[in-house]
């Protein structure tokens, strides 16, 4: 009999950033660090003969907690992927949720008729991840193995293991990242230890991703807030959203509006627009206006990092966390462009500002002279090498 312990990957960018990545590479965050870390002193007492994971980046990179400090070698394997989320793949969830209201609602309640558009079914996943998990448990008979998996592959796979019927697969309850179940292989087939399912007690509550989360829970009275993006309209926007949100933010930041410029910021702000549709992003909150994200592909590109000239929350969003999500579709942006690093400035007296940007792993580089003060330039690194 082979003993396996099934372990979700730790908190990943689309966690943090509210976006789908099921094929898609995304990175550990800061706090899924932190995961890693009490996941490896959870299994530091625990014998194991083999390290598997899927071939992403957030499950090799998991896998460390378990194969490094034991000295052992990775193996990875495709069938053990997360469900292939098709053309939804990297697409912020607040789209989905406005543009395809109805197929987003058949996945949330798992319903055996969803399919990702060109992409998996729940079913498809659930097999696909069965059959992976029985090749590689049919190679260590007698040993013990960990096997790093991702969220709905895992719960598909239980649902199988459990014999779950499809029509109440939306019974099935969801892992924390880092999450242990405990299976058995033997005679071709797999069976679930009762006392080891989806276990994240080895996770303080600061560090757990779903206590921040709603999306999961049966009291549906609180919702997450997921954002969606749009390009600036210029001819009507560029003053009643534009040239507004950087009067407001200048007054937010500085007290004042002396020096203010207008003029030079709507300048820059069509510069960027005509490097990229996206040069000025408008974040919207179904249909209301909630934030504005600038991106400049030109400057700091000789330093391999894409720059942010302006990252804009609206007032009535501010106490909703959603920055965050901001950040990531920068990420979304200059990554596939090839650059490793986001780059912006930050007063240094701004202390909201300072405290958010470094809270998401931004960490100051140098200065710059800005129109009326030194700036900080702020960095935050967001290649594989790591």
């Amino acid at each position: 009999m082979t003993t396996i312990y099934l372990i979700r990957h730790a908190e990943a960018e689309g966690n943090l950033y509210r976006r789908i990545h099921g094929w898609y590479d995304a990175l550990i965050t800061d706090n899924g660090f932190a995961q890693i870390a009490a996941l490896q002193r959870r299994f530091q007492d625990i014998h194991i003969d083999a390290v598997w994971s899927s071939d992403l980046y957030r499950t090799q990179t998991t896998a460390r907690a378990v194969y490094v400090p034991k000295g052992l070698e990775l193996h990875t394997d495709p069938g053990l992927r997360e469900v292939h989320m098709g053309d939804w793949e990297d697409k912020p969830w607040g789209e989905v949720y406005h543009f395809d209201g109805d197929r987003i609602a058949l996945f949330n309640r798992s319903d055996p008729s969803w399919q990702a558009p060109n992409g998996d079914s729940l079913a498809q996943v659930g097999q696909r991840v069965h059959d992976a998990l029985c090749r590689i448990a049919g190679g260590y008979p007698d040993k013990t193995i960990a096997v790093f998996c991702h969220g709905t592959a895992i719960r598909q796979l239980l649902a199988m293991v459990k014999g779950v019927a499809p029509q109440d697969w939306h019974k099935m309850g969801h892992s924390e990242n880092t999450a242990v179940t405990r299976l058995f292989y033997d005679g071709g087939r797999l069976t679930l230890d009762p006392q080891l399912e989806l276990d994240a007690s080895h996770l303080p509550e600061s560090i757990r991703t779903m206590a921040r989360q709603n999306w999961w829970r049966k009291d549906r009275s609180v919702q997450d807030v997921n954002l969606w993006y749009r390009p600036l309209d210029w001819e009507t926007e560029k003053e009643s959203i534009y040239l507004a949100a950087r009067e407001e933010a200048w007054r937010t930041t500085h007290g004042t509006e002396l020096a203010f410029d207008g003029e030079g910021f709507l300048h820059d702000a069509k510069e960027h627009l005509s490097r990229s549709p996206w040069g000025v992003t408008v974040a919207m909150s179904g249909d209301e206006f909630a934030g504005l994200l600038q991106l400049d592909t030109q400057r700091y590109q000789e330093l391999n990092a894409g720059y942010i000239p302006f990252c804009y929350i609206a007032p009535s969003r501010r106490e909703q966390n959603l920055g965050v999500q901001l950040i990531g579709q920068a990420v979304s942006f200059f990554r596939p462009l090839g650059r490793d690093k986001l780059r912006l400035r930050c007063a240094p007296y701004n202390d909201r500002a300072q405290h958010f940007y470094q809270k998401y792993g931004f960490v100051k580089v140098g200065e710059e002279q800005g129109s009326r003060v030194p700036l900080d330039i702020m960095e935050k690194y967001i290649g594989y090498d790591r």
